[in-house]
């Protein structure tokens, strides 16, 4: 019986690791504008897209891409998703307005928050 054994191969060698710097280009003009961050996905609330769904009601003739580009250019409080992202979301409509349909039942219809009494302790007369 011929023997069943693999002839020594050369173990290779590690990977070049890539560096982590960004090369700046040294033409570019003093600047006191910071690079933009990037961040992790953040998933938008339920109230951030009934807000998104409110300004889709009073701009019914703006394409999904021209309502993304809206909110990632406001100034105060832009909301960052994608346009797949706003098309799942409006798939979902009926869904996310009965949840908060749901909650509001839930709280009795007059606040968000716990309405907290407070009791006054009365003396009675002996």
């Amino acid at each position: 019986m011929p023997n069943k054994t693999r002839k020594p191969r050369e173990k290779p060698a590690p990977y070049k690791q890539r560096s982590e710097t960004v090369t700046k280009n040294k033409d570019a003009p003093a600047t006191s504008a910071k690079p933009h961050k990037v961040t992790t996905r953040k998933n938008l609330t339920l109230n951030d897209w009934l807000v998104v769904f409110a300004y889709i009601d009073t701009h019914p003739h703006q394409s999904q891409a021209e309502i993304v580009l809206h909110f990632e250019k406001e100034l105060t409080g832009a909301l960052a998703f994608s346009q797949s992202a706003l098309s799942r979301a409006l798939k979902r409509r009926p869904e996310l307005e009965a949840r908060i349909k749901d909650k509001w039942q839930l709280k009795g219809g007059i606040s968000w928050r716990w309405i907290q009494i407070a009791r006054t302790a009365t003396k009675l007369k002996t």
